[in-house]
């Protein structure tokens, strides 16, 4: 439902941000100055105003930049600078400002907003996040496919947006504790997708040993083993 949303949400932004990306092409601005400046602006937005307490400002300030990663790619596509470069530095620096995003809310409880289960789900959606990301990218590195998950970026980054903002404004942590427990659960199962998907992939090429197998061992157990080499 989410990403149905999100998609919903992302073509009607990328029509109404298309002339602010015009704009910028014609100042001679590069789509790479506007993703660096949008991930300042959601670090800022999340480590200068969750801290305070004060986190539907953060939202708003957050939300404004977060726009600026459908006009870097509007950018990119409309003046062909779309590159390998660009896809890295945009999916890097995603992730830094998801982690400023979590690392705030983490910082407002436990230090005013005083709340340990709320820091701790706070923090467990942060590395959980991290992990889900790093999941991906090395199963990509490795030349798998890891294209599996019930919780996608996009996906946790509206959820925990919205429901920081209405737990704010109506004074409740409720909302917002039910929503960050539930992405760190799913979070937590789209890491062992991925994780079971590439599993599969190996075992399909060949390339999972019966020691790799749970109760078979595992390489090193034994002193000149390497893992990935099967011994004579």
């Amino acid at each position: 439902m989410l990403t149905m949303l999100n998609r919903l949400l992302r073509a009607t932004m990328t029509k109404i941000l298309s002339p602010v990306a015009h704009l910028f092409l014609r100042l001679g601005i590069s789509p790479d100055v506007v993703t660096i400046v949008g991930t300042i602006g959601v670090c800022v937005g999340a480590l200068a105003f969750f801290p305070r307490g004060e986190i539907w400002v953060g939202v708003l300030v957050i939300t404004a930049f977060v726009f600026s990663d459908t006009v870097d790619g509007i950018m990119a596509r409309e003046s062909g600078r779309s590159s390998k470069w660009g896809a890295y530095l945009d999916s890097t620096l995603d992730r830094m400002g998801d982690a400023a995003i979590f690392g705030g809310l983490v910082l407002y409880y436990a230090g005013p907003g005083d709340n340990r289960w709320m820091a701790g789900l706070a923090l467990a959606c942060l590395i959980l996040g991290s992990v889900v990301s790093y999941a991906k990218a090395r199963a990509e590195g490795l030349g798998y496919t890891a294209n599996v998950g019930i919780a996608e970026r996009a996906d946790r980054l509206v959820a925990v947006l919205a429901a920081a903002f209405f737990a704010d404004l109506f004074g409740s942590t409720l909302l917002l504790g039910v929503v960050l427990a539930l992405l760190a659960v799913a979070s937590f199962i789209t890491v062992l997708q991925r994780m079971l998907t590439v599993r599969r992939q190996a075992l399909s090429a060949g390339e999972v040993s019966s020691r790799d197998v749970p109760g078979g061992g595992v390489a090193g157990d034994v002193p000149g083993d390497v893992p990935g080499e099967v011994s004579p």
